[in-house]
């Protein structure tokens, strides 16, 4: 939307990275309030833009921070005195009042304060963003891994991309590239001959069969495993461990996360500790490096932005959250911008995305070979089912307008 032709490459699905594993708690910055205030600003504000640009992507469910018996009554104070100072929304709440509300938490709970964390559908939501980046020009190019950089001059000249459905490896000739590939960020870097210090750091979630609680649920403490419990369409997700590793292809769930987790979470939902554990699942960081004692806790969720000198015309994102993504684009965009010679400003916070009406979808599917699918879509619009079948539809969009990005490309027989 600034005038430049983009194209994203992708080296397997949309969503199948760091982002399509998170938590789904949209952040109302109450989590980091207290040690991390800038994060909590940015999510603060970035929660209302996305509740705004893509409704139909988020529950507006609420959530609760509870501290149990024992837990740290200074930390409690600090917390709300942080909450003030952000200036985020928040409610103290008897915990009799609570437990009426969400009567699977805990009689233990001793102090409530409610805040306005909201659910996000990750795959929902990422979908959309893509569709709507076709939709204005852009390609998106599913299963094209990145190979390698050719760099002339100091500069990036082009990109070398595995075409993972063809086998072929291609070559795209570019004016910027913009590293954006989360805990792989210093892998890309590397590529080009950069260093760029990401402190990739897995965390590990695991998946409970019910949805017990209309709200997330959060432990009022400083942040460490198992003390969160997000209600995530008809199941609970409890969340998250977070370890520093060395390669984001290489994670394991051992045992012992699973256990942590359950012991932690099922102190705040009891129902939790004899419900089995109906699947696990991971996702990895991209930290900014610290050398903190404890540096997956301590490590900041801010993000920051990073020009390269050489090559001259290569930008790189680290840190952040999903919450925080839009933000962390723009910043990104400004960047590029700057070094391509326009001054259009970022409008995406202003602009709704596309995946919320059926006939939008349409609109963006622009492949007549595929209308055979796009007319099986459209059977299901008119169904019952349409609210929850919305996402398949999308996911399966995502995959037409990657087969049209390589049409375009000439890549595509």
């Amino acid at each position: 939307m600034r005038g430049f032709k983009v194209a994203l490459i992708e080296r397997s699905y949309v969503g199948s990275g760091t982002s399509g594993r998170m938590h789904g708690l949209l952040h109302s910055g109450a989590r980091y309030v207290v040690r991390d205030p800038a994060a909590a600003l940015e999510c603060k504000q970035e929660n209302d833009v996305i509740s705004m640009v893509a409704p139909h992507a988020v529950e507006n469910t609420g959530g609760y921070f509870v501290a149990l018996d024992g837990d740290d009554v200074e930390y409690q104070e600090e917390f709300l005195r942080s909450l003030r100072r952000v200036g985020i929304w928040h409610r103290i709440l008897d915990p009799g009042e609570a437990l009426k509300e969400e009567p699977f938490l805990s009689p233990r709970a001793r102090s409530v304060v409610e805040v306005p964390d909201k659910v996000v559908y990750a795959g929902d939501m990422l979908a959309s963003i893509a569709l709507t980046a076709f939709s204005e020009g852009a390609l998106v190019l599913e299963q094209a891994e990145l190979y390698g950089i050719e760099i002339s001059g100091g500069l990036v000249e082009s990109a070398i991309v595995m075409d993972r459905f063809s086998g072929e490896v291609r070559r795209l000739r570019t004016q910027a590239l913009v590293n954006a590939a989360g805990p792989w960020a210093g892998r890309v870097a590397g590529m080009a001959g950069v260093e760029l210090e990401v402190m990739p750091t897995a965390g590990v979630m695991a998946v409970y069969p019910r949805r017990l609680t209309r709200r997330v649920i959060n432990r009022l403490r400083p942040p460490s495993d198992g003390d969160i419990v997000v209600p995530y369409h008809g199941v609970s997700v409890a969340g998250t461990t977070a370890k520093v590793i060395e390669d984001p292809d290489s994670v394991s769930i051992e045992d012992e996360d699973l256990e942590i987790l359950s012991s932690e979470a099922s102190q705040m939902i009891p129902a939790l500790s004899g419900m089995r554990i109906s699947r696990s699942y991971y996702s990895v960081r991209p930290l900014i490096k610290t050398e903190s004692s404890k540096p997956s806790r301590e490590a900041t969720r801010d993000f920051k932005i990073y020009t390269h000198s050489k090559p001259s015309n290569m930008v790189s994102a680290i840190g952040g959250k999903f919450t925080t993504g839009r933000l962390v684009a723009e910043k990104l965009s400004d960047a590029t911008s700057e070094l391509l010679g326009s001054s259009k400003s970022s409008i995406t916070k202003d602009k709704r995305l596309l995946g919320r009406d059926f006939e939008e979808l349409v609109e963006a599917l622009r492949s007549s070979e595929s209308s055979w699918i796009v007319e099986r879509l459209r059977a299901h619009s008119s169904t019952l089912d349409w609210e929850r079948l919305r996402g398949a539809v999308l996911s399966i969009s995502v995959s037409l307008i990657s087969i049209e990005s390589r049409k375009i490309l000439g890549w595509y027989r």
